[in-house]
């Protein structure tokens, strides 16, 4: 897919860094780009062989993945996140959303937790072939991992209850958890994980009723 369509699609999920009063340029730099293009061309390869995503469509895994994605990361990272900052994403699958957060803030430390072996096989070759560091896949299950996060991230996941549980164990206080749903879900995570302190939900852009939702831990 070529770098201008998806810079293009990409326009309503990420901040605009003028150049002139008059100009502005997209905040990501050709290299990233390029990488998504890379990503883009993994997955339709690999998602013919397994079950990565039901999205097909290169402009829909565009919006649907990497820009709301996109938009998770820059709401994580309103600030330059600092190196050695522990980013664990629950369930990881095709790796939405957490290698375009690691593609965003590159200095931050990424864990992707992925039970199942072939997809965790994928996530390992676009680690490989975007040559990412300091990025680790566990073929595990999340209850059965130890580690601890600053940022744990959640995205479509089924079971959502004991998910969003697990989720909110892996978070080191003081922590963020950084979650991906629809507007119906708002209530329900509120109640299953009373301990946060949530924040207001920031509607998805180009979505009828996706939104991201941050709970804080104590």
């Amino acid at each position: 897919m070529e770098t201008s369509q998806i810079s293009e699609l990409l326009r309503p999920f990420l901040p605009q860094a003028l150049e002139t009063p008059s100009e502005s340029r997209d905040v990501l730099a050709t290299a990233q780009l390029q990488s998504i293009s890379m990503y883009i061309d993994l997955l339709l390869h690999w998602n013919s062989r397994i079950n990565l995503t039901a999205v097909r469509e290169p402009r829909e895994i565009v919006t649907r993945h990497f820009g709301e994605s996109f938009f998770a990361a820059r709401h994580i990272f309103l600030e330059r996140p600092k190196a050695g900052l522990h980013v664990i994403d629950v369930g990881s699958g095709a790796g939405f959303p957490g290698l375009p957060i690691k593609m965003w803030a590159a200095h931050v430390q990424l864990t992707l937790l992925e039970s199942n072996h072939k997809k965790a096989t994928f996530l390992r070759e676009v680690v490989r072939a975007m040559k990412l560091n300091d990025v680790h896949v566990f073929t595990v299950r999340a209850e059965d991992f130890s580690g601890k996060g600053d940022v744990v991230t959640l995205r479509a996941v089924g079971r959502f209850d004991s998910a969003l549980a697990i989720a909110a164990r892996l978070v080191a206080p003081p922590g963020r958890l950084a979650i991906l749903i629809g507007e119906g879900q708002v209530s329900r995570a509120r109640n299953l994980v009373p301990q946060f302190q949530w924040e207001k939900p920031i509607p998805i852009p180009v979505s009828a009723s996706r939104v991201l939702m941050f709970g804080e831990s104590g």
